[in-house]
C-alpha cells in the first residue's frame, strides 16, 4: 500500500469497541418489541450508518411488518446503550499507538452524534490524539455509504482525498471511503466482528484488511 499523507478513523467498532455493546443492546429491545434480524443482516444493513438513517430504516421495517414500535424508542435504546457506556467502554488495542506515532495529520469521522462521539473518546482516552479533527455525520447532509463525511474531513486537514486511508469496519462505511476516492483499510478488530465481516468489507471494496492495528503498515 502506498504511504497515506493522512489517516480517517471510524470510530466505532476501529477506535472504540462500542459496536458490541450497542449491537447488542438494540437487537434485544428490537426483538422484544417483535423486530427481529439475523446477525449477518443486523451487521450489514445497519452498522454505520448515522442514527437519523438506521431510525428511519427501523420505522419503515416495523411499518412494513405491522409492529407497534414504541413512539420514544430511540430515547429508550440510547439510554440503555449509554448506561453500559459509561461503565465499559474502551480503547481497542493498537488504536492510540497508531493514531499517535503515524507522523501525519489524523482525523476521526464517524456517524454517532457530536456530543456522543466526543463524549466517547474521553471515555477511552483518545480526545487527545485528534484535537480539533473529530468530525460526525451531523456535519453534513449525507451521512455514509455517502462520502460527504469523510470529503470534509479531508478538506478540513488539507489533505487530497486520493492520499487519505480510511479504517473502516463496517460494510456502508467502506462504501463511503471508497466512494470519496480514499484508500479504504477494512478492519475486523473490534469484538462485534462475526466470521463472515472480511469478507463482507472486501465486497464491499476494501482495498485490504486488517485483523488488528499491528497489521495496517506503519511507515
Amino acid at each position: 500500500m502506498t504511504r497515506p499523507e493522512a489517516i480517517i478513523f471510524d470510530c466505532d467498532g476501529v477506535l472504540v469497541d462500542s459496536e458490541v455493546i450497542a449491537i447488542a443492546v438494540e437487537r434485544e429491545h428490537l426483538s422484544g418489541w417483535g423486530l427481529v434480524y439475523d446477525n449477518e443482516t443486523y451487521l450489514s444493513r445497519f452498522v454505520g450508518l448515522h442514527n437519523r438513517d438506521y431510525h428511519a430504516a427501523l420505522h419503515q421495517d416495523a411499518e412494513d411488518q405491522r409492529i407497534d414500535l414504541p413512539d420514544n424508542f430511540p430515547v429508550i435504546i440510547q439510554a440503555a446503550i449509554w448506561s453500559r457506556f459509561e461503565a465499559e467502554l474502551s480503547a481497542i488495542e493498537g488504536a492510540l499507538d497508531l493514531a499517535s506515532n503515524f507522523g501525519g495529520p489524523v482525523a476521526v469521522a464517524s456517524s454517532s452524534e457530536q456530543d456522543k462521539l466526543h463524549r466517547k473518546l474521553e471515555l477511552t482516552g483518545l480526545a487527545s490524539a485528534f484535537g480539533p479533527h473529530v468530525y460526525s455525520a451531523d456535519l453534513v447532509e449525507n451521512g455514509k455509504p455517502a462520502p460527504d463525511l469523510f470529503l470534509l474531513a479531508a478538506e478540513k486537514l488539507g489533505v487530497p482525498a486520493s492520499n487519505c486511508l480510511v479504517i473502516e469496519d463496517s460494510e456502508n462505511g467502506v462504501r463511503a471511503g471508497c466512494a470519496a476516492g480514499m484508500m479504504v483499510c477494512g478492519f475486523t478488530g473490534g469484538a462485534h466482528a462475526d466470521p463472515g465481516l472480511a469478507a463482507r468489507l472486501k465486497s464491499a471494496g476494501a482495498h485490504m484488511l486488517a485483523r488488528s492495528f499491528a497489521e495496517i503498515d506503519r511507515p
